[in-house]
């Protein structure tokens, strides 16, 4: 496979609020335009640091068209159009191409999760519906549900399916998918505190949480693997690494989407059921973003 949706930092973009819990498109239109001067290499909307999980399935359809409209084929856009109903991911997945969106990231079944052959048909008949890339992605800590190696084997057997967004944090397991698939399959980190060790295996990037707050930075650490500069990019993956674990110091989004607050973006609070950081987490957050100075830049 020679074609890939992208290569670099997708950057897993958080859904500004207003006061009221309705979409800030507003400031939605803000953040594209930050990430695409700042070097993000593609935009995944409506995926887990999107909310996606409580925006309904009208907006959730609403954010998508508005993203691929404002970034206008300018990077990819990558629509989050999983669930765990098979019928509502081909609705939210063929929604998604109809507005323009280069590909789609399917999440696993989550809660009545399924087992390894579900997975296969599950993923198959989403593929089917559309005629746009399938991104799969594997995130058991949240859906309590893995993507075996051997299942990827399979699942890269159809045209569409294209590539993987692996959040298993379990690196011998990519580098067994990266050995059965090869070729058939990118790879994409979806931790990015793995980023560079995935890419040292053969990935071709990252979906990223920190890309929110850093863009150029995220971007620069994955042009340099890219490179094969991997010297550099170890050198600057240390060099943030804090800032990136401060990140998951709560319940992801809230600690990205508090830190974009503070980084001078009005993007709201998280809808319920996730509330603020506690004020220690909060002032440990602001402290380490004082520290990389990153507070009312704009």
């Amino acid at each position: 496979m020679s074609d890939h949706i992208f290569t670099g930092s997708g950057v897993a973009l958080i859904t500004p609020m207003l006061s009221d819990g309705k979409v800030n498109f507003d400031v939605l239109e803000q953040l594209l335009e930050f990430h695409i001067a700042n070097g993000t290499d593609s935009i995944i909307a409506c995926g887990t640091t999107g909310e996606a999980a409580t925006l309904s399935e009208k907006e959730h359809c609403e954010v998508l068209a508005f993203v691929c409209e404002k970034v206008n084929h300018r990077i990819p856009v990558i629509a989050g159009t999983g669930s765990n109903d098979t019928s509502t991911a081909i609705m939210l997945s063929r929604s998604a191409q109809e507005s323009g969106a280069d590909a789609i990231l399917s999440v696993t079944p989550y809660y009545n999760k399924t087992s390894q052959a579900g997975l296969v048909k599950h993923f198959n008949v989403i593929a089917d519906s559309i005629d746009i890339p399938v991104i799969l992605y594997n995130v058991p800590s949240r859906t309590g549900c893995n993507i075996k190696p051997k299942t990827y084997e399979e699942l890269c057997k159809h045209p569409n399916i294209r590539a993987a967004k692996e959040a298993s944090g379990d690196i011998s397991q990519v580098a067994l998918i990266r050995s059965l698939c090869g070729d058939n399959l990118d790879i994409y980190s979806g931790n990015d505190d793995q980023t560079v060790p995935f890419m040292s295996l053969g990935a071709l990037g990252v979906i990223s949480v920190f890309a929110n707050i850093c863009p150029t930075e995220m971007h620069r650490i994955c042009q340099l693997c890219l490179d094969n500069n991997f010297a550099e990019a170890q050198k600057l993956h240390f060099h943030y690494l804090e800032l990136m674990n401060i990140m998951f110091s709560d319940v992801n989004p809230i600690p990205v989407k508090t830190a974009m607050n503070l980084y001078g973006f009005d993007c709201g609070e998280c809808r319920l059921p996730l509330v603020p950081m506690s004020v220690a987490g909060y002032h440990n957050l602001k402290d380490c973003l004082t520290k990389y100075d990153l507070i009312n830049k704009i």
